[in-house]
């Protein structure tokens, strides 16, 4: 089991960059594939990206493609999501969670989920 602990949003201008991370407790944060979802206000939860155990696959969701990148640190204990030509729409806050299944879409499977960071993007 791991906690999450989001950081590193906030509001930055369309065209901007931001990296969050995610840092875990617990000693079983490298068995985990680990994802970033985000929810913006009136819309369901949405997958950004994930990246396997040991950082060797990484998905992204069709919003994103080309401009978010994912990785992950494991002796930090820490997954980062490095958001790169910010746009308006991608305003949302911003989860991070754990998973021990390898679809990595699906946010049913995700077993534990951060607090959220909010990000906010002005045109």
């Amino acid at each position: 089991q791991v906690q999450l602990v989001e950081s590193g949003g906030g509001l930055v201008q369309a065209g901007g960059s931001l990296r969050l991370s995610c840092e875990a407790s617990g000693r079983t944060f490298s068995s985990y594939g680990m994802g970033w979802f985000r929810q913006a206000p009136g819309k369901e939860r949405e997958f950004v990206a994930a990246v396997s155990v040991g950082g060797g696959r990484s998905v992204f969701g069709d919003p994103v493609k080309g401009r978010f990148s994912i990785s992950r640190d494991d002796s930090k204990n820490t997954v980062y999501l490095q958001m790169d030509s910010l746009k308006p729409e991608d305003t949302a806050v911003y989860y991070c969670a754990a998973t021990r299944w390898e679809n990595y879409y699906s946010d049913y499977l995700y077993e534990e989920w951060g607090q959220g960071t909010r990000v906010s993007v002005s045109a």
